[in-house]
């Protein structure tokens, strides 16, 4: 083999080198710039539903220590794993985005989102009840009830609760920026909307009149 042939592989090498560096610099130039930047739809929505989830576990731990019913049990079971893993993610979503944990309840929907605003003179209290959730008096209750009676009133706080989330839900699919965030607000929507079929039906089958 001549030198100059020789030198072929080397030059080669080189040049696959320098390509896989610039492929590589480019990657990486893309992806700090590319990046979307949280804007407020994120940001409420990752705030709100980590609230929102918070009580959402708490009722369906009382109730799957207390079911009689065994599809509600489970039902209970699901809510609580899926929803304390989703408010997990949640929670770091904003510590990556360094922004505080908490903020207004409600102050990033639109007015067409189907909740209540109720302006800025609304109280916490009215705004977690725009939202679906239960009163302290009603979970003390749901604690304290065993049965089909715990069932019951579980399947009654547990819908509402719902139905609160699903507007929040669309609200994040419509106008988030980050895909992420897009993504888990369709899962929300898909699973809780399918968890409302069910409890529904758990209503008519226990004779439940809430």
């Amino acid at each position: 083999m001549s030198a100059r042939l020789a030198w072929i592989p080397w030059v080669l090498a080189i040049v696959a080198a320098a390509a896989l560096a610039f492929a590589v610099g480019r990657f990486t130039m893309y992806s700090a710039t590319g990046v979307p930047t949280p804007d407020a739809v994120d940001i409420g929505f990752a705030r709100d539903m980590q609230v929102h989830h918070e009580q959402a576990v708490q009722m369906a731990m009382i109730e799957y220590r207390r079911a009689q019913d065994d599809v509600v049990r489970s039902l209970a079971y699901d809510i609580a794993t899926t929803q304390a893993g989703q408010r997990g993610e949640m929670y770091d979503w904003l510590v990556q985005w360094g922004v505080p944990q908490s903020g207004r309840l409600m102050s990033w929907m639109s007015d067409s989102s189907g909740h209540d605003h109720g302006g800025a003179s609304a109280t916490e209290a009215d705004l977690r009840a725009a939202m679906g959730m239960a009163t302290d008096a009603q979970v003390d209750a749901l604690s304290a009830a065993s049965g089909t009676e715990a069932d019951c009133l579980f399947l009654e706080l547990m819908i509402r609760h719902h139905e609160g989330a699903l507007p929040m839900a669309r609200e994040a699919i419509d106008g988030a920026s980050i895909p992420r965030v897009t993504q888990v607000a369709q899962t929300i929507l898909t699973g809780q909307t399918a968890e409302l079929d069910a409890m529904r039906s758990a209503q008519l089958r226990l004779g439940c009149t809430g």
